[in-house]
Protein backbone atom coordinates (compact mmCIF):
# COMPACT_ATOMS: atom_id res chain seq x y z
CA UNK A 1 0.00 0.00 0.00
CA UNK A 2 1.02 3.48 -0.93
CA UNK A 3 0.89 5.72 2.36
CA UNK A 4 0.45 9.12 2.04
CA UNK A 5 3.57 10.89 3.46
CA UNK A 6 1.98 14.48 4.43
CA UNK A 7 0.14 12.12 6.90
CA UNK A 8 1.26 12.45 10.57
CA UNK A 9 -0.20 12.59 14.26
CA UNK A 10 -2.10 15.59 14.80
CA UNK A 11 -1.78 15.99 18.78
CA UNK A 12 1.48 15.26 20.78
CA UNK A 13 0.77 12.87 23.30
CA UNK A 14 2.68 11.54 26.57
CA UNK A 15 4.02 7.99 25.58
CA UNK A 16 4.07 8.93 21.86
CA UNK A 17 5.95 5.90 19.89
CA UNK A 18 7.57 8.19 16.71
CA UNK A 19 11.37 7.52 18.67
CA UNK A 20 10.13 3.82 18.18
CA UNK A 21 8.71 4.07 15.35
CA UNK A 22 11.26 2.20 13.25
CA UNK A 23 11.63 -0.72 15.76
CA UNK A 24 8.47 -0.85 15.86
CA UNK A 25 7.96 -0.92 11.83
CA UNK A 26 10.04 -3.64 11.06
CA UNK A 27 8.48 -6.28 13.81
CA UNK A 28 4.66 -5.38 12.02
CA UNK A 29 3.64 -8.68 10.23
CA UNK A 30 3.65 -8.59 6.54
CA UNK A 31 -0.07 -9.66 5.86
CA UNK A 32 -2.89 -8.88 8.17
CA UNK A 33 -6.59 -7.66 6.90
CA UNK A 34 -7.42 -5.46 10.18
CA UNK A 35 -5.57 -3.21 12.26
CA UNK A 36 -6.02 -2.80 16.28
CA UNK A 37 -5.10 -0.52 18.27
CA UNK A 38 -7.01 -0.20 21.34
CA UNK A 39 -4.77 2.38 23.43
CA UNK A 40 -4.35 5.07 20.59
CA UNK A 41 -2.80 8.42 22.10
CA UNK A 42 -1.57 10.04 19.26
CA UNK A 43 -1.41 7.06 16.69
CA UNK A 44 1.99 7.27 15.76
CA UNK A 45 1.99 3.65 14.87
CA UNK A 46 -1.49 3.67 13.38
CA UNK A 47 -0.57 6.94 10.94
CA UNK A 48 2.44 5.65 10.02
CA UNK A 49 0.92 2.15 8.97
CA UNK A 50 -2.34 3.93 7.54
CA UNK A 51 -3.87 0.44 7.44
CA UNK A 52 -7.31 0.54 5.13
CA UNK A 53 -9.26 -1.13 7.68
CA UNK A 54 -8.98 -0.51 11.45
CA UNK A 55 -10.53 -0.43 14.82
CA UNK A 56 -9.06 2.54 16.78
CA UNK A 57 -9.73 3.13 20.52
CA UNK A 58 -8.98 5.40 23.65
CA UNK A 59 -10.33 6.11 26.89
CA UNK A 60 -9.86 9.47 26.48
CA UNK A 61 -13.35 10.82 25.18
CA UNK A 62 -11.97 13.74 23.70
CA UNK A 63 -9.39 12.57 22.04
CA UNK A 64 -11.37 10.12 20.28
CA UNK A 65 -14.55 12.81 19.53
CA UNK A 66 -11.30 15.00 17.95
CA UNK A 67 -10.82 12.00 15.44
CA UNK A 68 -14.53 11.68 14.81
CA UNK A 69 -14.80 15.65 14.21
CA UNK A 70 -11.60 15.24 11.80
CA UNK A 71 -13.76 13.12 9.93
CA UNK A 72 -16.88 14.35 9.94
CA UNK A 73 -16.62 17.74 10.76
CA UNK A 74 -12.95 18.98 9.35
CA UNK A 75 -13.83 22.26 7.77
CA UNK A 76 -15.67 23.45 10.86
CA UNK A 77 -12.85 22.49 13.13
CA UNK A 78 -10.89 24.67 10.95
CA UNK A 79 -13.19 27.34 10.99
CA UNK A 80 -13.21 26.97 14.93
CA UNK A 81 -9.51 26.85 15.70
CA UNK A 82 -9.20 30.28 13.54
CA UNK A 83 -10.89 31.90 16.60
CA UNK A 84 -8.10 31.09 19.15
CA UNK A 85 -5.35 32.96 20.36
CA UNK A 86 -1.90 32.34 21.14
CA UNK A 87 -2.15 34.50 24.45
CA UNK A 88 -1.88 33.25 27.92
CA UNK A 89 -5.02 35.17 29.51
CA UNK A 90 -6.89 33.54 26.81
CA UNK A 91 -5.42 30.16 27.23
CA UNK A 92 -6.39 30.05 30.57
CA UNK A 93 -9.91 30.91 29.92
CA UNK A 94 -10.05 28.56 27.12
CA UNK A 95 -8.68 25.26 29.91
CA UNK A 96 -11.05 26.54 32.48
CA UNK A 97 -13.76 25.61 30.70
CA UNK A 98 -14.27 21.89 31.77
CA UNK A 99 -14.11 23.24 35.64
CA UNK A 100 -17.90 24.65 35.03
CA UNK A 101 -19.78 21.14 33.87
CA UNK A 102 -22.83 22.92 32.64
CA UNK A 103 -20.89 25.15 30.37
CA UNK A 104 -18.92 22.51 29.38
CA UNK A 105 -21.53 20.40 28.56
CA UNK A 106 -23.08 23.14 26.07
CA UNK A 107 -19.74 22.93 23.81
CA UNK A 108 -20.42 21.22 20.43
CA UNK A 109 -18.61 18.48 19.82
CA UNK A 110 -16.53 20.69 17.10
CA UNK A 111 -16.15 23.32 19.82
CA UNK A 112 -14.38 20.04 22.31
CA UNK A 113 -12.09 19.34 19.44
CA UNK A 114 -11.02 22.61 18.73
CA UNK A 115 -10.31 23.49 22.12
CA UNK A 116 -8.33 20.11 22.70
CA UNK A 117 -6.38 20.94 19.73
CA UNK A 118 -5.84 24.34 20.81
CA UNK A 119 -4.82 23.67 24.08
CA UNK A 120 -2.71 20.66 23.29
CA UNK A 121 -0.54 22.99 20.62
CA UNK A 122 0.14 25.81 23.22
CA UNK A 123 0.13 24.31 26.56
CA UNK A 124 3.99 23.75 27.74
CA UNK A 125 5.78 20.88 26.20
CA UNK A 126 2.07 19.51 24.66
CA UNK A 127 1.48 17.74 27.71
CA UNK A 128 -2.10 16.37 27.50
CA UNK A 129 -2.51 15.88 31.26
CA UNK A 130 -6.27 15.65 33.84
CA UNK A 131 -6.70 16.03 37.13
CA UNK A 132 -8.37 12.96 38.81
CA UNK A 133 -11.54 15.09 38.11
CA UNK A 134 -10.50 14.90 34.82
CA UNK A 135 -10.10 18.42 34.53
CA UNK A 136 -6.95 19.86 32.10
CA UNK A 137 -4.24 21.34 34.08
CA UNK A 138 -1.00 21.92 32.15
CA UNK A 139 0.27 24.93 32.11
CA UNK A 140 0.80 28.13 29.19
CA UNK A 141 3.91 26.70 27.07
CA UNK A 142 4.64 30.47 26.18
CA UNK A 143 5.53 29.18 22.53
CA UNK A 144 5.87 31.92 19.76
CA UNK A 145 3.84 30.39 17.01
CA UNK A 146 2.42 27.32 17.79
CA UNK A 147 0.44 25.50 14.73
CA UNK A 148 -2.72 24.75 16.20
CA UNK A 149 -4.82 25.17 12.66
CA UNK A 150 -2.65 23.05 10.33
CA UNK A 151 -5.32 23.01 7.93
CA UNK A 152 -3.49 20.90 4.85
CA UNK A 153 -2.40 18.04 8.13
CA UNK A 154 -6.46 18.07 8.73
CA UNK A 155 -7.58 17.88 5.25
CA UNK A 156 -5.69 15.07 4.83
CA UNK A 157 -6.22 13.45 7.72
CA UNK A 158 -9.94 13.46 6.57
CA UNK A 159 -9.42 12.25 3.37
CA UNK A 160 -7.76 8.88 4.81
CA UNK A 161 -10.20 8.20 7.61
CA UNK A 162 -13.21 8.72 4.81
CA UNK A 163 -11.60 6.75 2.16
CA UNK A 164 -10.96 4.08 4.86
CA UNK A 165 -12.85 2.19 6.74
CA UNK A 166 -11.80 3.46 10.22
CA UNK A 167 -13.43 3.00 13.77
CA UNK A 168 -13.33 4.86 16.70
CA UNK A 169 -14.21 4.15 20.13
CA UNK A 170 -13.91 5.24 23.45
CA UNK A 171 -14.67 2.06 25.81
CA UNK A 172 -12.64 -1.00 27.74
CA UNK A 173 -9.61 -1.96 25.41
CA UNK A 174 -11.37 -6.03 26.34
CA UNK A 175 -14.51 -4.95 24.19
CA UNK A 176 -12.45 -4.25 21.37
CA UNK A 177 -10.58 -7.26 21.22
CA UNK A 178 -13.75 -9.23 21.71
CA UNK A 179 -14.78 -7.84 17.98
CA UNK A 180 -11.56 -9.40 16.52
CA UNK A 181 -11.13 -12.83 14.31
CA UNK A 182 -7.71 -14.24 13.35
CA UNK A 183 -6.66 -12.12 10.58
CA UNK A 184 -6.25 -9.32 12.88
CA UNK A 185 -3.36 -7.48 14.23
CA UNK A 186 -3.50 -5.83 17.12
CA UNK A 187 -0.65 -3.13 18.43
CA UNK A 188 -1.06 -2.77 22.29
CA UNK A 189 0.29 0.43 23.86
CA UNK A 190 -0.82 0.39 27.36
CA UNK A 191 -0.27 2.96 30.25
CA UNK A 192 3.45 1.57 30.86
CA UNK A 193 4.26 -0.05 34.41
CA UNK A 194 6.30 2.46 36.11
CA UNK A 195 9.84 1.95 36.30
CA UNK A 196 10.09 3.96 40.18
CA UNK A 197 7.66 5.32 42.25
CA UNK A 198 8.24 8.70 41.36
CA UNK A 199 7.68 8.20 37.69
CA UNK A 200 3.79 6.47 37.41
CA UNK A 201 2.31 8.54 34.80
CA UNK A 202 -0.97 7.51 33.79
CA UNK A 203 -2.93 10.63 34.41
CA UNK A 204 -3.74 11.61 30.44
CA UNK A 205 -7.09 9.92 32.02
CA UNK A 206 -9.62 10.04 34.69
CA UNK A 207 -8.18 6.34 35.15
CA UNK A 208 -5.07 4.91 36.36
CA UNK A 209 -3.10 1.53 34.69
CA UNK A 210 -1.93 -0.61 37.97
CA UNK A 211 -0.75 -3.78 38.39
CA UNK A 212 -3.57 -5.69 38.51
CA UNK A 213 -4.34 -3.78 34.76
CA UNK A 214 -1.23 -4.83 33.66
CA UNK A 215 -2.12 -8.66 34.54
CA UNK A 216 -5.17 -8.38 33.18
CA UNK A 217 -3.76 -7.34 29.81
CA UNK A 218 -1.86 -10.30 29.70
CA UNK A 219 -4.52 -12.30 30.08
CA UNK A 220 -6.40 -10.96 27.08
CA UNK A 221 -2.98 -11.08 25.44
CA UNK A 222 -3.30 -14.79 25.83
CA UNK A 223 -6.69 -15.20 24.67
CA UNK A 224 -5.28 -13.47 21.21
CA UNK A 225 -2.93 -16.07 20.95
CA UNK A 226 -5.41 -18.61 21.55
CA UNK A 227 -7.35 -17.12 18.62
CA UNK A 228 -4.14 -17.59 16.58
CA UNK A 229 -4.26 -13.40 16.86
CA UNK A 230 -0.88 -11.63 15.94
CA UNK A 231 -0.27 -9.09 19.01
CA UNK A 232 3.09 -6.80 19.13
CA UNK A 233 3.26 -4.55 22.83
CA UNK A 234 5.34 -1.86 24.01
CA UNK A 235 5.99 -1.53 27.69
CA UNK A 236 8.56 -0.53 29.91
CA UNK A 237 11.64 -2.81 30.86
CA UNK A 238 10.64 -3.48 34.39
CA UNK A 239 11.48 -6.58 35.77
CA UNK A 240 7.35 -7.36 36.45
CA UNK A 241 6.99 -6.56 33.03
CA UNK A 242 9.87 -8.88 32.13
CA UNK A 243 8.36 -11.54 34.08
CA UNK A 244 4.60 -10.88 33.36
CA UNK A 245 5.74 -11.80 29.34
CA UNK A 246 8.25 -14.05 29.97
CA UNK A 247 6.44 -16.94 27.80
CA UNK A 248 6.38 -14.50 25.01
CA UNK A 249 9.38 -13.26 22.35
CA UNK A 250 10.35 -9.40 24.17
CA UNK A 251 13.10 -7.36 22.39
CA UNK A 252 14.47 -4.31 24.87
CA UNK A 253 14.69 -1.30 23.15
CA UNK A 254 15.28 2.53 23.86
CA UNK A 255 13.67 5.63 23.39
CA UNK A 256 14.29 8.74 24.95
CA UNK A 257 11.40 10.31 27.38
CA UNK A 258 11.18 13.79 28.48
CA UNK A 259 8.31 13.58 30.46
CA UNK A 260 10.19 13.84 34.37
CA UNK A 261 10.03 17.12 36.05
CA UNK A 262 13.64 16.86 37.03
CA UNK A 263 15.57 17.76 33.53
CA UNK A 264 18.40 15.42 34.94
CA UNK A 265 16.80 12.19 34.89
CA UNK A 266 15.24 12.95 31.55
CA UNK A 267 17.09 10.50 29.09
CA UNK A 268 17.35 6.51 27.24
CA UNK A 269 14.71 4.89 29.08
CA UNK A 270 14.35 0.45 28.12
CA UNK A 271 11.41 -0.64 27.06
CA UNK A 272 9.56 -3.36 26.02
CA UNK A 273 8.30 -4.93 22.66
CA UNK A 274 6.79 -8.31 22.97
CA UNK A 275 5.50 -10.10 20.02
CA UNK A 276 3.75 -13.57 19.99
CA UNK A 277 4.68 -14.16 16.26
CA UNK A 278 8.18 -14.56 14.30
CA UNK A 279 9.28 -12.01 12.56
CA UNK A 280 12.50 -11.70 10.61
CA UNK A 281 14.71 -7.96 11.10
Amino acid sequence: MIKNKSISPIVKWVGGKRQLLPEIVKRIPNTFSYYAEPFVGGGAVFFELQPKKAIINDLNIELINLYKVIKYNVEELISDLSNHKNEKEYFYEIRKMDRDEGLYKKLSNVEKASRLLYLNKTCYNGLYRVNSKGQFNTPFGSYKNPNFNNKELLRELNKYFNDSQIEFYSEDYSMILNRLDSNSFVYLDPPYDPVSETSNFTSYSKTGFGQEEQIRLKEHCDQLNDQGIKFLLSNSSTPFIMDLYGNYHIDIVYARRSVNSNAQKRGEVGEVLVTNYDYTI
